[in-house]
């Protein structure tokens, strides 16, 4: 975990990393400062407020230590008392000094982890070095002693060694390293931090840090890694297009209130399939001819690239063209787009060759394949294919295709039980007891204690409310999911003009499988309460050849038809969209059509699907459609959350995301954010930007969240029928999505800063909530019985509700751990909310209801979700934004291809239709 600035400010100017103006002086956002209205705090309950050693509450921290978020001020106790397993076990805090040092290689370029780390393995064999430190792989290295620099604090080492490309009748290379003394770590500032007597430091993340990078000493050296993972050999499998896939341990020292914790967890790796390079380009390419990577044997530009995306950074093992000399290691960096019997260089005798006759001379063996692409290093080494092997162990640090996605998924997909048993052999593996690093450093890792047992809750599901015509308008989930029989849309739209636009044959989608489609979708939207006004709608074949501007055509065209039928100056309501397999492309047009040029709902189905699809499918496609239409389709019943509903304190919540490009990808990342405009908070709007490449902070939240609100006060005024002074909200729930926990601090910051100056230039002032909601934790819950009645699902997974703030939770801070849907495949993951800003006050149990309140509104769904429907929502968003831009570029990427800068990027961006932006398009 890298270091964050300094926690000193306590009342003056915000410091990055940290809650500016007095963050860490009370619970809300101001230090103490104006008035306190909201609910009043729970104390002396279910033993939260326990006087405990000093006089402070039972693990709460004492009054003085600033946080980051808000300080923890009680515990939650509604709900049915449990117990539950996780996967962790304790630690102990070492209390010797730690010593840290910064290391400084001399080399023109950087050179990779796995190589400096033999770099350093080989300078500690230097009696000063004994016993061994602990390195990163980077700047930092860890000593359990100081090291005799004979008075001096730094000392430059040569170290030689031979890289993976050196010949080896050369003399090793000599490195030059300069080890300088940095800093001094008293364990003590963590156990201080872990017991709640003092704040987060610098010295405390260092400690931390130098702690976790000994503990990964060991299996660093014995395992392929990828930062806090390690992936073995013992669980693999090749998923196609040149990857393989492989079970690894992520392992992580954690604070928790009271007691440091080892997290350990299974991981999954995505790694570059070891075997002959042709092999390998063969598969990615999905042919089996070795001739066809050739453009003169037809190899399509699309491939080529591909292909080329795939080997960039690849390690091979390449046979030398020279006869009896040992393999070479180097990095492949392009592909030629000619064979090696058409590439020529001059040779040091001022000859002329071409590759595959160099080869040919010096090795005895002509080619087999001398007219396909060739691999070729950044030094402009070209070597030929069928000479390479890629070197086993690679992870693959790259944007993972659609089919391997789905493979990942089943690949990581394990029951409880089984997740747990495998989770112990991980312990074997890291082997923490033969580490020397681990010894060294005085770290003790209690396996014994492995799992361990925590105190959990079990939190009532929300009674929620269904339309006029239900037999019964209320249901309360169970195991988080209920149904629709007999039930009608708490707010059903109506159709009166619709069309339905099939981009399949007609011999594949013939005509009685047309009517019956019709007749099914009008009996399905008319089961939930949905009234569909024509009947005989008009229904057009379309060819999805010709891309976006021939689909466009056909769309527009449909829309007219539509038109001169009703002889009515408006468009249907909606496009009913019959797609065939595959035609990811023709969705991509037909939703920048509807969402960006025209304002008209679409709504997309699957041919094979649609034609045998019984009432319960027609029913989860109108949960789609009517939230389309602006429909409601369920509400939490009255009474259930008075946070979200309370009249005496209308409440606006938001749903915030930025999503990043996929590794090696030089691309935009995307925010979205979506709000609610009803009283009741299911009703939500979106926006949606563009902006610069793995930028945190929301670029373009003033602008977004000004229009959200504004909406949700004419909506107020304007379909609730309010007075203008009672459509102002009182207050602002924001649940922020995507955000690391060393960069809490920074968004927090800046991202409430802009929602105030935003509010000020409204004149409203609403009380601010600012929650991060975090999937990204390696924490899991394990039923203690998951044979008893009532402590699990059917999945084998902890019941939906099951909520933990204690035990594994910050030591200092406001947060805890909700798992609101029931199981389904594998182990189910909760949601970390983190809650950094309050204005509001809200005590555990009212903020733990209403997150789980909000995991029930998901429009399309009938069973409660994993994160708060407007986190969900805006991931949706930020999920669209390729759809922004023209469709007519057909690139693999998303975006047009022709963008090489951030500019470009800005200006392809197509803005939502304005009639779209007061919809839930995105459903």
């Amino acid at each position: 975990m890298p270091p964050r600035s300094s926690s000193s400010q306590s009342g003056g100017g915000p410091a990055r990393g940290r809650g500016g103006g007095g963050r860490g002086g009370g619970r809300g956002g101001h230090g103490g400062g104006g008035a306190r209205a909201g609910p009043p705090q729970l104390v002396g309950r279910g033993g939260a407020q326990m006087a405990g050693a000093g006089g402070q509450p039972s693990g709460l921290p004492a009054a003085h230590v600033k946080t980051v978020g808000v300080r923890r001020f009680a515990f939650g106790t509604a709900g049915k008392r449990i117990n539950v397993f996780t996967n962790a076990c304790e630690a102990t805090v070492p209390q010797n000094i730690i010593y840290h040092y910064d290391v400084a290689i001399a080399s023109e370029k950087t050179l990779p982890p796995r190589f400096t780390m033999l770099l350093i393995k080989q300078l500690q064999l230097q009696p000063e070095f004994h016993p061994a430190g602990a390195y990163d792989g980077k700047k930092n290295l860890f000593m359990p002693h100081i090291i005799d620099f004979g008075g001096a604090n730094s000392h430059d080492y040569n170290i030689a060694l031979n890289g993976n490309s050196q010949p080896r009748d050369r003399p090793p290379r000599v490195y030059k390293i300069r080890i300088t003394k940095a800093a001094e770590l008293n364990p003590e500032v963590l156990q201080l931090f872990v017991e709640g007597k003092q704040g987060l430091s610098d010295g405390v993340e260092t400690t931390l840090t130098a702690l976790n990078i000994a503990i990964r000493m060991l299996p660093m050296q014995k395992f392929p890694f990828n930062t806090r993972s390690f992936f073995t050999e013992s669980e693999a499998r090749n998923v196609g297009q040149g990857f393989q896939l492989r079970r690894g341990f992520f392992q992580s020292l954690r604070p928790a209130i009271g007691r440091l914790l080892f997290n350990i967890d299974l991981s999954t790796g995505l790694f570059y399939r070891d075997g002959p390079l042709i092999d390998v380009a063969l598969e990615v390419v999905g042919n089996r001819d070795p001739a066809s990577l050739s453009f003169t044997r037809g190899l399509p530009e699309r491939m080529f690239r591909e292909l080329e995306r795939y080997v960039k950074g690849v390690r091979v093992s390449v046979q030398p063209a020279a006869r009896g000399a040992p393999p070479t290691i180097v990095t492949i960096n392009t592909l030629t787009r000619e064979g090696a019997q058409n590439i020529t260089f001059k040779m040091s005798d001022g000859n002329s060759t071409n590759v595959a006759s160099y080869f040919q001379r010096l090795s005895g063996r002509a080619l087999h394949y001398p007219g396909i692409i060739c691999a070729k290093t950044s030094r402009g080494a070209v070597l030929p294919m069928e000479r390479c092997t890629i070197i086993p162990g690679q992870l693959a640090r790259k944007q993972i295709p659609p089919d391997v996605t789905r493979a990942m998924v089943e690949f990581s997909t394990k029951r409880p039980a089984d997740r747990l048993a495998s989770i112990r052999n991980g312990f074997a593996a890291l082997a923490h007891g033969q580490s020397e690093y681990v010894r060294n450093f005085g770290l003790n890792i209690n396996e014994q204690t492995f799992p361990m047992s925590i105190e959990a809750r079990q939190l009532p599901a929300p009674k929620l409310e269904y339309g006029k015509g239900s037999k019964d308008t209320s249901v309360i989930p169970r195991d988080g999911a209920w149904n629709m029989t007999e039930k009608k849309l708490f707010k059903p739209e109506t159709i009166s003009r619709w069309v339905m636009v099939v981009f399949e044959t007609q011999n594949r989608f013939r005509k009685d499988t047309e009517t019956s489609v019709v007749r099914s979708f009008i009996e399905g939207c008319q089961s939930v309460g949905m009234n569909v006004e024509e009947k005989n709608p008009i229904v057009k074949y379309a060819s999805g050849q010709g891309g976006y501007p021939r689909i466009k055509d056909e769309l527009r065209q449909a829309g007219l038809e539509c038109v001169q039928k009703h002889k009515v100056n408006k468009g249907p309501d909606m496009l009913l969209i019959i797609l065939p397999d595959g035609g990811n492309d023709i969705y991509r047009a037909v939703k920048h059509f509807g969402d960006i040029a025209q304002g008209v709902v679409t709504q997309c189905l699957l041919a094979k699907k649609c034609t045998r699809a019984n009432l319960q499918y027609w029913a989860n496609v109108c949960l789609k459609l009517n939230s389309k239409l602006g429909g409601v389709n369920v509400v939490p019943a009255a009474g259930v959350s008075a946070q979200l509903s309370d009249p005496q304190n209308p409440t606006i919540i938001m749903g915030a995301d930025v999503t990043h490009p996929a590794p090696g990808l030089d691309t935009p990342s995307y925010s979205a954010l979506v709000g609610s405009v009803d009283s009741r908070g299911v009703k939500y709007i979106p926006r949606t930007s563009v902006q610069a490449s793995r930028q945190e902070i929301i670029a373009d939240l003033e602008t977004m969240s000004k229009e959200i609100l504004k909406s949700y006060m004419e909506y107020q005024i304007r379909i609730e029928e309010k007075p203008a002074q009672a459509s102002k909200p009182k207050r602002l729930l924001f649940f922020r999505d995507g955000v690391s926990e060393g960069y809490f601090g920074e968004v927090m910051e800046q991202e409430v800063k802009i929602l105030k100056k935003v509010c000020q230039e409204l004149k409203i002032a609403p009380r601010i909530t600012f929650i991060v909601v975090g999937k990204r934790h390696h924490y899991r819950f394990f039923p203690e019985h998951p044979e008893a009645r009532g402590e699990a699902d059917r999945s084998g997974n902890c019941i939906a509700g099951t909520v933990v703030d204690r035990g594994i939770t910050h030591p200092l801070e406001y947060d805890f751990y909700l798992q609101s849907h029931g199981g389904l495949l594998g182990t189910s993951r909760s949601a970390h909310y983190s809650v950094l800003y309050d204005d509001n006050n809200f005590i555990p149990d009212a903020l733990q209801a209403l997150c789980y309140t909000l995991c029930h509104i998901y429009a399309r769904s009938t069973r409660s979700v994993s994160i708060p429907a407007p986190v969900y929502y805006a991931d949706i968003v930020c999920a669209r934004a390729k759809i922004h831009y023209d469709p007519s570029d057909t690139s693999d990427l998303g975006t047009v291809t022709s963008h090489s800068n951030f500019q470009s990027y800005v200006e392809g961006f197509r803005p939502l239709h304005n009639l779209h932006k007061t919809k839930m398009y995105f459903m």
